[in-house]
């Protein structure tokens, strides 16, 4: 598995449940390292590329149809190849933080996790899709999933937002145990607090991985 910080840049990702705040509190983050004098880069899944924004409303959009557990899978799967290829691997072999909301853990958790798609076949396909481009960093929004989803507007839910307690359960459930499963990258953050104190130990955790990796500031400022 090839991490960006074998590659000279640093890549943090961030993932929870619906409604757990990865959207807010990944430009907080963005905007902290920046003024302490990293270059940020920050996206998201699917989009981030003119192909993912235009699979984008195929999968979460509110005129989005059903779709088969598979179909979801691929979709998902092929905005995040094409977002590895075009963005971020070029701009961590510049030196950049890239900080993406969501990333591959995101379809283990719903396709795998939560609709049942056996996850080591899963595995394969996003290491083949991404050319085995890990994280360095994996930050988990940790909150449950009815707080979560109390937090969304009901005119505001994706097609993902509206499926069961059942199946957001399963997800929520998924992500737990994959945390337990690679402790080394995965950091949990209780969501559930204010969101300074949220964002506060966001950024306690980014520095003190990217200390550790010997990331400096200097470092990371592009030409």
């Amino acid at each position: 598995m090839e991490t960006a910080g074998k590659r000279g840049g640093f890549f943090i990702s961030f993932e929870g449940p619906e409604g757990s705040g990865k959207s807010t509190q990944i430009h907080r983050l963005a905007e902290a390292l920046a003024e302490q004098g990293h270059a940020v880069w920050t996206t998201r899944e699917p989009g981030g590329t003119r192909a993912g924004e235009t699979i984008r409303p195929i999968l979460l959009g509110p005129k989005a149809g059903p779709l088969s557990p598979w179909s979801e899978a691929l979709l998902f799967t092929a905005a995040r190849a094409q977002l590895a290829e075009e963005v971020i691997r070029p701009r961590l072999h510049r030196g950049e933080l890239v900080l993406c909301d969501r990333y591959s853990d995101s379809t283990l958790a719903y396709q795998g996790y939560g609709r049942g798609i056996d996850l080591e076949t899963l595995r394969r396909l996003q290491s083949k899709a991404t050319g085995g481009l890990s994280p360095d960093l994996t930050l988990l929004l940790d909150l449950p999933v009815e707080a979560g989803l109390a937090r969304i507007p009901r005119n505001a839910k994706d097609r993902l937002d509206r499926e069961t307690i059942a199946f957001h359960e399963r997800v929520y459930a998924g992500y737990r145990e994959m945390a337990a499963r690679e402790p080394d990258r995965w950091r949990q953050v209780d969501a559930s607090r204010d969101p300074d104190e949220v964002a506060s130990r966001i950024l306690e955790l980014a520095v003190e991985a990217l200390r550790t990796a010997g990331v400096r500031p200097a470092e990371r400022r592009s030409a």
